[in-house]
């Protein structure tokens, strides 16, 4: 099963409000007229830039990393598979292939098992490129649905291909 990677974030609680109790020092009695408990905000221009910094870098947090799944490229064991090697995502979604073990590894998607007009060579590595190292990462995001058959040219033979279905 795919890992799903997300953030939290904590935004510290908005204060400075304060009711305002019945005072009717300010208020002048007509007839007939009750002033009742209004709720006053008081906030500085620091706190509502601060508030708007930390809900700004909330939002970009939470759109970088939402629901992003993770392909592991080679097997702890050393075996030379995509894992998991079957996926569903949703159009849109970001998928991270990660180097994990027995690299190098690339993802190349076969063009005769992608859905019509999609291109490709833009959402593969080129065949010569690797990724080489542990850790190592190539993301791609599909956005028309339908099946995609992918592989990794140097292991390709050796049974490393996947599918991801994209809804």
């Amino acid at each position: 099963m795919a890992s799903v990677i997300s953030s939290a974030v904590a935004i510290t609680s908005f204060t400075g409000l304060q009711a305002a109790g019945s005072s009717t020092s300010k208020l002048r009695h007509h007839q007939g007229f009750h002033p009742s408990p209004k709720l006053a905000v008081k906030a500085s221009l620091k706190d509502i830039g601060i508030a708007a910094v930390v809900a700004t870098a909330a939002t970009a947090v939470l759109t970088s990393n939402a629901l992003a799944v993770e392909v592991l490229l080679g097997g702890s064991d050393g075996t030379l598979a995509f894992i998991p090697d079957n996926i569903s995502v949703a159009a849109g979604e970001k998928i991270v292939f990660k180097n994990n073990a027995g690299f190098p590894h690339n993802v190349v998607f076969d063009e005769d098992a992608i859905p019509t007009g999609v291109d490709a060579s833009k959402i593969s590595m080129s065949e010569e490129d690797l990724l080489n190292a542990a850790e190592e990462t190539y993301a791609v995001t599909l956005t028309e649905k339908g099946t995609y058959r992918f592989y990794c040219t140097p292991h390709e033979g050796a049974g490393m291909v996947g599918t991801i279905t994209v809804n």
